[in-house]
This record gives structure tokens, sequence and C-alpha cells, in this order.
């Protein structure tokens, strides 16, 4: 999500005056969407994070191409949809055997690999980054959502993003100040940082007061997760400074691409489902 600490909406597309409208129209229904999706679990969840992904993937090799991509976006786009399908094949057989568990990463790899071997240009290395930095993301989501883990965890990873996103938002807005790194990305403020890092940790904080868990164990793992999503806003800064573009794209009514709205997620959720899958690291199962 477009969510650290960024004081400035997306560019509303030109001549229109509905920017602050269509803002947070648009964002409140895509989380209402993603929600009831994930909520699901299963093939609604895969057809969400397919779409989104594939969309982005898309702008992804054209932001570096400047043109339509053809093959190199049709081969990327496949791994993608291929390894999510492959992943909710194998997450709601269980037991699952270790070869079935490494199937749709190799499928993303193969992918990867594909399309630095067969573009062999300039940037041929971002482009077969494209399928990894936006495959990896959603297919972390789904082994989060397995049974085993659920969607309790997808929605915190939600939650945290978004309230990152709306408190740098309006931090950064009301209190402006010192810039957070002019030459990454210069509308970033501090104040946008730690109005999103606060926001982050209240909201996951109020979660788990709800669910009746460790409250100061929550404002802990909504600070990291905040952390972490705006390294990822500011990755994705860095990239459209580097290829010299302000918006991915104009997909979304408001955000602008839909990398633009999906840029801290996409370091949020692997690291979330390392942590939690991978580590056994549990804070929803504290006291």
């Amino acid at each position: 999500m477009n969510g650290a600490p960024d004081t400035t909406a997306a560019a509303p597309e030109k001549g229109s005056s509905f920017g602050w409208i269509l803002r947070p129209v648009f964002g409140i229904g895509l989380a209402v969407i993603a929600i009831l999706a994930a909520a699901d679990g299963k093939w609604y969840f895969v057809a969400f994070l397919g779409v989104g992904s594939i969309a982005a993937v898309r702008e992804w090799h054209r932001i570096f191409l400047g043109k339509a991509t053809g093959w190199l976006f049709s081969i990327s786009a496949l791994a993608i949809a291929g390894a999510l399908v492959a992943q909710n094949l194998i997450a709601w057989h269980q037991p699952m055997q270790l070869n079935e568990r490494a199937l749709p990463w190799v499928i993303l790899g193969i992918g990867a690999l594909l399309d630095v071997g067969l573009f062999r240009k300039r940037d041929a290395l971002w482009h077969g980054f494209g399928p990894l930095y936006v495959g990896v993301p959603p297919l972390s989501l789904l082994v989060l959502r397995e049974p085993d883990h659920g969607f309790l965890f997808v929605l915190a990873v939600f939650i945290a993003v978004w309230a990152t996103d709306t408190g740098a938002l309006v931090a950064g807005k009301l209190i402006g100040g010192p810039k957070l790194w002019p030459r990454m990305s210069p509308n970033k403020t501090w104040a946008g940082a730690f109005g999103g890092a606060l926001s982050a940790i209240a909201c996951i904080a109020v979660m788990f007061m709800i669910l009746g868990r460790n409250i100061a164990l929550g404002a802990l793992f909504g600070l990291a997760m905040s952390a972490v999503a705006q390294l990822g806003d500011l990755f994705e800064s860095w990239i459209k400074r580097r290829v010299g573009r302000k918006n991915s794209g104009s997909l979304i009514p408001g955000h602008g691409g839909v990398l633009d709205r999906i840029d801290s997620i996409l370091f949020v959720a692997p690291l979330v489902t390392f942590a939690v899958v991978g580590l056994g690291f549990n804070p929803l199962g504290g006291p």
C-alpha cells in the first residue's frame, strides 16, 4: 500500500476535481473486497490476489520499458497465476509434502528466469525480479491464510498497512516539517513516518484487545509491520525516481497505479509469513 509516510495523495486524473473523493471511496471499496476475499480464504482470495498482482506486474514491466510488454508480461502473469493456483490446490489438502510445498515457489522462480533469459537486454535483471517482487507477497498471503494459521493474521497485515497509510497521510498533511529522505521520496516527512507508525500501533493494539490477546505484544507487532511497510513504500519510490515516474500507473482513481497502492504490503506480507510460518512466531496465540 502507499502507506508509509507519503504526505500527498496520488495525483488525480488530469482535469478531475474529485481526487479527494475518489481516493477514500476507492480505498474503502478495495479494503472491503480484500477483507471479504480473505475471509473466504480459497478461490475468491486467489482471484482477488491474482487480479491485483497481475495488474501490478504489468505496471512493473511498463515502468522499465515505457510501453506495452507483450510476451514479457505474459510470462510473469502466467508464473504468478500458476503459483497462486498451485498453492491453493495444495494448501487445503493437508498434510503437505515438502515437494508440494515448494512447487508454487519453483513456478515463480521459473518465470523470473525466463524473463531474464529471454529478454537479454538492459534492465533484464529488473524484469526478472518482477515476478518475485510482485508474486512472492500474494503467495505469502495464501500461505499465511492456510487452515493452520488463518484469517486473523492476514487481517492484521491489512490493518497495519492501511493504518500506516492513513496515519502517514494525515500526520504529513497536518504537521509537515522535515523531509524523511528527500533524495528517495521528496514528499515524505518524519511527521508522516511517526504518524503512520503510531496509527498502526494503536490499531493492532485495539485488535489484540478485542481478541483478548496481549496488548503490548500487539503494539510491538503493529510497530514492526509499520516499519517494514514504510520501507516497502520507500523502495517503490526509489524505483520510480530511478526510471523517472511519479506513479506506476493510473488504474485506480485517486491512487495511481496498483503498485502505488500495494507497495507496502509487498514487503510486509513475506516477512510476516516467514515469522509466523517459518519461525513459529504466534502473537495471536498469546494470553
